[in-house]
């Protein structure tokens, strides 16, 4: 079995530790909000939040847009348990389904704005994924991708092997009791796409205005914003 394909069970697992260890993540949230703004979406909006995990992604959507009509995705049925407990998301939609094909779960529709976060790298058919994001936007709508992307820079990934292997893999041992998800976390980050190449995935799929925004503190050139829209 492909490793991507184990990952919604390993969440399930960790999937009551897992805002506690975002807790501990300096910038996580904030982080999560400054890509939810960046997409510069119109009051009402219509919004799907895919990978939205246990609810974080959705709650900073929540805060950017607060009369947006949200719909949250995961392939992970325990960190949307998780996520239907919040109550300040009590108004989400949250379905359970695969982000290689989310209209084929019930995302069907034309939303105004995708935000996908820690999600295109964990999926086996990223240009595929893409182009049927593509197909859910309106014409003009906007694609944002969370994501890490250290390839092509030293620093950025001594940086994130120092983080993973002295930090993030130990907190997950002591309070997921596992660190099969963390390990694989940093080996994908590794191996995932430069900035260029995924802002060439996205072009390829058909995008346009693609542009990559960087976050602050020890997450600079580690974790970007990367967004494009769908031709008018």
């Amino acid at each position: 079995m492909n490793e991507k394909q184990t990952v919604p069970k390993e969440f399930d697992r960790v999937s009551r530790s897992y805002d506690l260890l975002s807790a501990l993540n300096p910038g996580y949230s904030e982080h999560l909000e400054r890509s939810a703004r960046r997409m510069e979406l119109a009051p009402g909006a219509k919004i799907l939040d895919l990978c939205c995990g246990t609810g974080l992604s959705t709650a900073a959507l929540r805060r950017a847009y607060p009369d947006a009509t949200i719909t949250g995705m995961d392939a992970s049925e325990g960190m949307l348990e998780s996520a239907r407990e919040k109550s300040d998301l009590s108004d989400v939609e949250w379905l359970l389904g695969d982000a290689m094909d989310p209209g084929a779960f019930g995302a069907a529709g034309r939303y105004d704005g995708i935000l996908m976060a820690y999600g295109i790298r964990n999926v086996p058919e990223p240009d595929l994924c893409l182009e049927r994001l593509r197909g859910l936007l309106v014409d003009g709508g906007t694609l944002c991708l969370h994501e890490y992307s250290v390839r092509g820079s030293l620093w950025s990934r001594m940086v994130w092997n120092v983080v993973t292997l002295g930090i993030v893999i130990p907190l997950g041992l002591i309070f997921a009791r596992t660190t099969k998800i963390f390990r694989y976390l940093r080996r994908s980050v590794l191996a995932f796409d430069s900035v260029d190449a995924l802002e060439a995935r996205l072009r390829k799929a058909g995008f346009t205005d693609v542009r990559t925004e960087p976050m602050g503190g020890w997450q600079r050139g580690i974790v970007h914003s990367f967004l494009a829209s769908k031709p008018s």
